[in-house]
């Protein structure tokens, strides 16, 4: 009889201490799964998906007949990119995985081999007060008014400022609130475009200072430094002024100027290019927009090549006049625009296939974004 009473509580303490140790499984698994629920709901998910169709009119539709700035320049039915974004945001630390696919992205990613074609932006940062932000790795650029998303410009097609100017940086950088309307920011980075190593061991300085209120913003940029071998290029400067904004309630206004010079190795001038351009815009209603883009682009001393016409001393200008409406239904944007670029110097051909000035062509932009 003992010896059953025993083995009656052995059981017993056996199936408690069971129970108990459960209780302590599924509650472990619970507080896990609560933290994993935690986590994916402070991961953001956003991005966009593009294409567009471009036709010139009266000149050839062949992609050697198209204006030479980034991205919508092919004939016909061409795709831009699938866009993919994820962010995440803690109370000090957070990340952006910003990947793109597609010819619009490949276009936009520089120096890239293998998978790491598809990565635009890759970057954590560190909120170390509310003053004072560090971020550090692959992020587009703080110069000019456009980027590289079709969704955030309000032209389907792009400017020559903006796509001869730096896409991305690969860095370190840190922004300064310096009140609620002024701000600053100081960035180490590589030569532009080498995004994924430095090759060169020469590195970018980068400032920006910067004034926003309720009706717009304005933002003054500089870069400064050797975009390859000291022995092979002296530095490179630029600055950049970005500003835009609401002067009445459905016009907006825009304007982008920048000046890039690169000092000559040995004797000789500095080379370089310069421009202006400015986005009115006008809401006709909650659907609609229409806006303009005149543009005038200017290089100096050979400071770019093939891209508008030069003259026997290296200098030539283009004004480039693109009028773009946004059509908007939901998440989906129909862009239609004509464009017109004319050059100093003959640079385009004409259905006769005789040397031109100018080239006037049509683009349908969609977007969706997410």
């Amino acid at each position: 009889m003992k010896t059953k009473n025993v083995t009656l509580i052995l059981k017993k303490v056996f199936l408690t201490a069971l129970i108990i140790s459960s209780y302590g499984v599924i509650a472990q698994e619970n507080e896990s799964e609560s933290t994993v629920s935690k986590l994916i709901s402070k991961i953001n998910l956003s991005g966009s998906i593009d294409g567009y169709y471009r036709s010139n009119l009266g000149a050839p539709n062949d992609n050697t007949q198209a204006p030479l700035t980034s991205f919508a320049n092919q004939s016909g039915f061409a795709l831009g990119m699938a866009n993919i974004i994820l962010d995440y945001e803690d109370k000090k630390v957070g990340f952006v995985a910003d990947l793109v696919f597609g010819q619009r992205g490949e276009d936009a990613v520089f120096n890239s081999d293998g998978s790491a074609q598809v990565v635009n932006q890759l970057y954590a940062y560190w909120n170390m007060s509310e003053s004072i932000k560090i971020t550090f790795g692959n992020f587009n650029t703080f110069l000019g008014y456009e980027v590289i998303s079709p969704t955030a410009n309000f032209n389907y097609s792009t400017s020559y400022m903006f796509s001869y100017g730096p896409f991305s940086h690969t860095g370190v950088k840190a922004d300064f609130s310096i009140n609620e309307k002024w701000s600053a920011m100081l960035a180490v980075m590589n030569p532009t475009d080498y995004t994924e190593y430095n090759p060169f061991d020469t590195y970018i300085i980068g400032a920006q200072l910067g004034y926003t209120s309720n009706s717009g913003s304005t933002y003054l940029n500089f870069r400064y430094g050797n975009e390859g071998k000291p022995e092979d290029v002296d530095p490179t400067f630029q600055v950049d002024l970005t500003t835009g904004w609401n002067l009445t309630r459905n016009f907006y206004l825009g304007a982008n100027t920048t000046y890039l010079s690169t000092a000559p190795q040995e004797d000789g001038d500095t080379s370089g290019f310069y421009g202006l351009a400015l986005y009115p815009q006008y809401k006709t209603s909650e659907r609609f927009s229409i806006g303009l883009r005149g543009e005038y682009f200017s290089v100096y001393n050979n400071g770019l090549t093939d891209v508008i016409g030069l003259n026997t001393e290296g200098d030539g200008n283009v004004i480039a006049a693109t009028l773009t409406g946004n059509y908007n239904i939901g998440n989906l944007t129909l862009k239609p625009e004509v464009r017109l670029d004319t050059t100093s110097e003959d640079f385009f051909i004409n259905t006769d296939r005789e040397a031109t000035k100018s080239l006037s062509s049509f683009v349908l932009g969609v977007t969706y974004n997410f």
